[in-house]
């Protein structure tokens, strides 16, 4: 009797495996046909000023102005943010995936890239999840060879488009881990602001 518990036990562990890989498949076809859109920007903040919705530097105060001025005259200029991804699935069950490498564009230039490593579960029947992904780039290593003015030009012009990624594109292969195996789409697939 203690014996055939054993097989049972076995048995179930080995089925219950089974269904958690035939589900972790399912989610990685169910990513094939969510759709994905830059939603918003927020945190803009370039050398530590919040510059999210300001239009020029003539609307900054003393403090932030001179803050910037310092970093432009510095050896960096950080710009970060959070961007947020909308993920929607139109399946009846499901979509995930464990991790996602994703490269950031502005105007075609490639600022920056990452990997959020992260479970993300998308739910079913037109279900939505938002995906933050937190951007760090320092601007004048990114955008080499321009002078201050172009390079302050640049962040307040991302500024100026308020919270709408307008912008920017973001290029992302999703993997999904199935039972121990990293397994990622073959190619990088964009995704823009619409």
């Amino acid at each position: 009797m203690k014996k055939s518990f054993i097989v049972y036990i076995a048995v179930l562990l080995v089925s219950i495996q089974s269904c958690d890989v035939l589900q972790q498949a399912q989610q990685v076809g169910n990513l094939i046909n969510c759709t994905f859109n830059l939603k918003t920007v927020e945190g803009l903040n370039l050398a530590g000023v919040n510059v999210q919705n300001i239009q020029s530097m003539n609307t900054l105060n003393v403090m932030d102005a001179a803050q910037l001025t310092s970093a432009l005259l510095g050896n960096s200029l950080p710009l970060t943010f959070t961007l947020n991804v909308d993920a929607k699935n139109p399946n009846s069950t499901p979509a995930g995936m464990s991790q996602l490498d994703w490269i950031l564009m502005i105007d075609d230039i490639e600022m920056t890239h990452g990997l959020l490593n992260k479970k993300i579960t998308i739910p079913a029947n037109n279900g939505k999840t938002t995906i933050p992904i937190q951007m760090s780039i320092d601007l004048k290593k990114a955008i080499k060879n321009q002078s201050g003015n172009a390079l302050l030009n640049f962040a307040m012009n991302l500024a100026g488009a308020g919270n709408k990624p307008t912008r920017f594109a973001l290029k992302v292969k999703p993997t999904i881990s199935v039972n121990g195996y990293s397994l990622s789409y073959p190619a990088y697939l964009t995704i823009k602001a619409q």
